[in-house]
């Protein structure tokens, strides 16, 4: 299994596409087109990613650089 974190970005609309796929994408975290997200880089990850590839980008970070931003008030804090 591999370790680490991916960033996830929605680069283009799933509109036109299956519903299967616009599922991965709300799975994986995705709402607005432009997001990104922190994932684990687990093998269940990268089949949702490589399902919705022509729709995401996704690039390899490091833990210590993750920031997550907050459920309430937009405020950021590190990934421990």
């Amino acid at each position: 299994m591999t370790s680490g974190l991916i960033r996830i970005t929605y680069t283009k609309s799933s509109i036109g596409y299956a519903a299967r796929q616009k599922a991965t994408v709300r799975s994986l975290g995705l709402r607005r087109m432009g997001q990104q997200v922190v994932q684990p880089d687990t093998p269940a990850i990268r089949g949702m990613v490589r399902s919705i590839a022509h729709l995401v980008t996704i690039e390899p970070v490091a833990e210590a650089d993750v920031q997550v931003e907050a459920s309430r008030g937009g405020k950021r804090s590190k990934l421990s």
